[in-house]
């Protein structure tokens, strides 16, 4: 509903280069920007990509382990309420390198020769840029870093870097001052709660020490009770040590040589990270030192090649690739590198929404930790699949401290947002209301047990997660004998914040279901499989056979709000009842509404932050009817802000499902540089994960239609126009697969393993290693009339451009009137106006022609045209009528359709008087008391509502891309008339109403 931004763009997409993210200028203005960009990390340690000699400023580097615990005030504190809230604090920075050249400091700057890489194969930063003197002498500097996955000793996190400075031109003493630098603050939080609640304190630095062996910090929090220990080590070519520095809030050790023109030094640098949540241990030192033992007995390109190992593993078995589009090929690329950088793999730390790039939301990790992120590693690298949902194991036990706050008596509940396990949220109405999060685990833990086949991780862990959590469902709902029974939950809150405390959310039911159905599951397989297990869980639980019986009812029970009259579900039991955002549409940077409207403003609307409803049919779609998707997909897609970063790739999936190609398309392309191009205006704080996840979620289950359903891998591929070809790596159930879709089918390839049954289109086939299997690509297009009320009830028809021609007389009118006032209109203008009513399109005009007039002037120019406008019509005879018109309307009477116009003319009814068909209609739509103008649906269901005829069940038939909007949001099939590329969002598209074969549009 909201325009992006573009921000100050990186090389062309014309420049894309398939593996890199390439720069090769220094720009000051995005260096926040960029900073997350060239981020590295590897699950623990993040290091900011700023440049070695520069000024730390907002650069930094981050532990998933070190936060600040610090009070939450309120006024008025209720039971429950949390007490504390986690804040990821910046640790030691080791990164820094200072150039002197002499006494003199050398900084970058913007106009100096400048090239960056981020290698996304290898893991590896690379950079080449040049430092000038006072005196304009050069020196090119070669900084190259990776942050390793492992660092050789358990336990300890390590930056590698390599720095080399030769002469270009420079004759004289050449020094770097390589330092670990402390005192970095969290960051402010502004009127931005996407950056956090509340600001900290930095760490405290107890001790530093610096000599020509090393150097190292131990700094400590206030009180969260972590410790951490930075140490620094060298290797050095060319380079004597020539002092340690020892400043308040930095230890360094500087090293000099003389340099001529065409000579070159090098240092490699190595820091290694030790923490731990014991304030008193002592250990931490030797365990960095040891690990500063071994990375400078290999050196850098020892290190680097071991990472590059690794990474070589993952692609091996997750390769993209599209053909025909390199900018999108590279996204990708990207974008899944920085999930597998920043996911947690320790088993240990939690994956935060920002990674490890930045500072948004404070390091917490939510919901879409297991909803967005889990599911990509699930299918790419199960290992870090396995270690997220282990992480979460470890915070099980604050789970059921949470669940007592919230007065339940038994279970466990996982808390909106946190890090070290209790809720971080202030606001309980969007943040631990939203009961889904126990859900969205149970959603992973199910996808990775499917994907891996894992039965010890059943049995040791995730068993235990989904019994306690599946235990909180009876308690927040019941089965309620208003509903006949069926299982309710009650005053919790969905995915889309914008709506909170509900009964009865659709998401929240329908992931109950499948949570209560995986957690009977689990406990009928250890049942089978390890009856001593389920004894000893079951024992120290305290769980009884009754309750799993309860979670059986609840699921068979569950109820799902479907509204009859739309042919939607229900978002909740009160959504469709309230009206829709009355507030006008804003333009220019995309600003969420929750930083300008109070919350209750937004309770009160039927307006989304996301996706709700499509994302629960998405993750839980199967055995729903491909309609009722259909009609529920637009019917939301019109009322969602899109607010969200997690929000259009789950809607770009639906759209490929239900056939919405264009829609998929650009669903897909409005997240894949949501970073690169800073489309939201907060890269700054650190990558998007879960949009990032949601791009490779957008590719496999969007455009190859990837579902996992009952343990079994199902596709359904189509191929966007733009593309060429795509194709994905996977792996499932121990084995490597490889899909390839291009124009003449989809190729299906076993890499290694046994042979795998899957589901093409919804038919099963058996696949083997070195046999390929092809198959016809989806049908990117159901035939039309399939999508259509079967039977149909109604037809509500727009007037100008389906019935009869007036857009000229329109346009005549407001030319006529535009003229004489001296407001620039013609027929480029013109076409905006259409399906638009009088007064909004004279607010087109008057912004077109910028120009400003009082509410008065404004009515009265109106006015004018309308009276030019009737004039017209006078003239206006049944011969005015479009051909076919009269047989359409004739066949649906003898049909039995009920005939109704939404025409955004006020002058309807007379025109219908002139054309001689005004007594077939059984209504005609007043536009003058219509609220709101096409695109909103506000006509077309009072149109349906006065002929007594379901939405579901009417068709409505426009020209403008306005009303075909219109008529979908309304929750009716459309059919345009017109040109198919302007009215794509249409189930059909004629090319004149005669084409319109009312028989086989609404036959049963």
């Amino acid at each position: 509903m909201t325009q992006s931004r573009p921000a100050a763009p990186l090389p062309s997409s014309d420049d894309a280069q398939p593996w890199a993210l390439r720069q090769d200028r220094y720009d000051l203005a995005r260096r926040r920007r960029d900073e997350t960009l060239f981020a590295l990390a590897n699950g623990s340690l993040g290091v900011r990509g700023g440049l070695e000699e520069a000024d730390g400023g907002s650069d930094g580097s981050f532990l998933a382990a070190v936060y600040e615990q610090h009070p939450i005030h309120y006024h008025e504190r209720f039971t429950g309420f949390p007490r504390h809230t986690d804040t990821r604090l910046p640790v030691a920075d080791g990164q820094r390198i200072a150039v002197f050249a002499g006494a003199q400091r050398l900084l970058p700057a913007p106009a100096d020769a400048f090239e960056r890489e981020l290698d996304l194969r290898q893991g590896r930063l690379s950079r080449r840029s040049v430092l000038r003197t006072g005196a304009g002498a050069r020196i090119e500097i070669l900084a190259e870093r990776v942050v390793p996955f492992d660092s050789g000793v358990p336990g300890v996190d390590l930056l590698a870097i390599r720095y080399r400075a030769r002469s270009l031109d420079y004759s004289g003493a050449l020094s770097l001052s390589s330092a670990i630098e402390c005192g970095h603050a969290a960051a402010e939080q502004g009127d931005d709660p996407r950056i956090g609640v509340a600001s900290a304190e930095g760490l405290q630095l107890l001790a530093r020490q610096a000599d020509e062996r090393g150097a190292h910090v131990v700094q400590a929090t206030r009180r969260s009770g972590v410790r951490v220990v930075c140490s620094q080590g060298h290797r050095i070519d060319g380079l004597q040590f020539v002092a340690a520095d020892l400043g308040a809030e930095r230890v360094a050790q500087r090293y000099e040589a003389q340099l001529r023109p065409g000579e070159s030094v090098a240092l490699e640098k190595f820091v290694a990270y030790v923490t731990d949540r014991n304030p008193h241990a002592t250990d931490l030192p030797a365990s960095a030192a040891q690990a500063l033992q071994r990375a400078q007995a290999e050196g850098f390109d020892a290190i680097a090649a071991r990472q590059a190992q690794a990474l070589a593993r993952f692609w091996d078995g997750a390769e993209l690739s599209i053909a025909g589009d390199p900018a999108s090929e590279q996204a990708l690329r990207f974008n899944l590198f920085h999930l597998l950088q920043s996911a947690g793999r320790n088993g240990i730390d939690g994956t935060a929404a920002k990674g490890l790039t930045g500072e948004g939301y404070e390091g917490h990790y939510f919901w879409d930790t297991e909803a967005f992120m889990l599911p990509v590693m699930a299918y790419t690298a199960p290992e870090v699949a396995r270690a997220m949902l282990h992480a979460r194991y470890l915070a099980l036990e604050p789970a059921r401290k949470h669940a007592r706050e919230m007065n339940h008596s038994r279970g466990a509940l996982f808390p909106w947002r946190t890090i070290t396990g209790g809720e971080c949220s202030a606001h309980y109405p969007s943040g631990s209301a939203a009961y889904h999060i126990n859900a969205a685990v149970a959603y992973g833990i199910g996808l990775y047990l499917d994907a891996s086949g894992d039965s010890d991780f059943l049995a040791e862990f995730g068993a235990e997660m989904l019994f306690e959590t599946a235990r909180i469902w009876p308690q927040v709902g019941h089965f309620n004998p208003r509903r006949g029974g069926a299982f309710c939950i009650h005053d919790v809150t969905g995915p889309d914040e914008y709506t909170a405390l509900v009964d009865n959310n659709f998401y929240t039911n329908r992931m109950a279901q499948r949570h209560l159905q995986r957690a009977v599951a689990a406990w009928e397989q250890l049942e089978r499989e390890r009856p001593q297990r389920l004894q000893e869980l079951a024992q120290r639980l305290q769980l009884e056979t009754h309750e799993v019986d309860t979670w059986r009812r609840a699921a068979e029970s569950m109820f799902l709000h479907y509204d009859q009259a739309l042919g939607i579900y229900a978002q909740d039991d009160t959504f469709l009842d309230k009206p829709r955002w009355p507030f006008p549409e804003r333009e220019g940077e995309h600003r969420p509404l929750l930083l300008d409207y109070h919350p209750l403003t937004l309770y009160r609307y039927q307006v989304c932050k996301q996706a709700d409803v499509v994302m629960g049919l998405v993750l839980a779609g199967d055995g729903i009817a491909a309609e009722v998707k259909r009609r529920s997909y637009d019917y939301y897609a019109a009322v969602t802000t899109h607010d969200s970063t997690l929000s259009a790739s789950v809607f770009g999936i639906l759209a490929s499902e239900v056939g919405h190609a264009e829609q998929a398309e650009r669903f897909f392309h409005d997240n894949l540089r949501v970073d690169l191009d800073d489309l939201h205006g907060n890269t700054d704080h650190g990558v998007h994960m879960a949009a990032l996840a949601g791009t490779w979620l957008g590719l496999a289950s969007g455009f190859a239609g990837l579902r996992a359903i009952d343990g079994v891998l199902h596709f359904a591929p189509t191929l966007p126009q733009r593309w060429h070809g795509f194709g994905f790596g996977l792996r499932w159930q121990g084995r490597r697969l490889r899909i390839e879709v291009r124009r003449d089918g989809v190729e299906y390839s076993l890499l290694d393993g046994a042979p795998l049954t899957l589901a093409h289109t919804g038919h099963y086939v058996e696949l083997s290693q070195g046999q390929p299997l092809r198959r016809a690509l989806a049908a990117a297009e159901v035939d039309a009339r399939e999508r259509f009320p079967r039977p149909a009830q109604a037809l509500i028809f727009d007037l100008d451009g389906v019935l009869t021609d007036t857009a000229q007389t329109h346009y005549r009118a407001w030319k006529r009137m535009a003229d004489e006032e001296g407001l620039a209109f013609d027929q480029h203008v013109n076409e905006r106006l259409k399906g638009v009513d009088r007064m909004s399109s004279l607010e087109i005009i008057l912004r077109h022609a910028g120009r400003t007039l009082s509410a008065e002037q404004k009515l009265a120019l109106a006015e004018r045209k309308n009276g030019y406008y009737v004039e017209a019509i006078a003239e206006v005879t049944p011969a005015d009528l479009f051909p076919g018109v009269a047989r359409v309307l004739e066949r649906a009477r003898a049909r039995g359709l009920k005939l109704g116009l939404a025409s955004a003319s006020r002058n309807a009814a007379a025109l219908l008087d002139r054309l001689g068909i005004a007594e077939r209609f059984d209504y005609i739509a007043d536009a003058a008391r219509i609220a709101r103008a096409k695109p909103a649906p506000d006509i077309f269901l009072d149109v349906a509502a006065a002929l007594g005829v379901a939405p579901a069940q009417c068709i409505g038939i426009e020209d403008a891309a306005a009303g075909v909007a219109a008529i979908k949001s309304a929750g009716m099939a459309a059919v345009g008339i017109g040109d198919a590329r302007t009215l794509a969002q249409a189930d059909a598209c004629l090319p004149q109403i005669a084409a319109f074969d009312v028989d086989a549009f609404v036959s049963p």
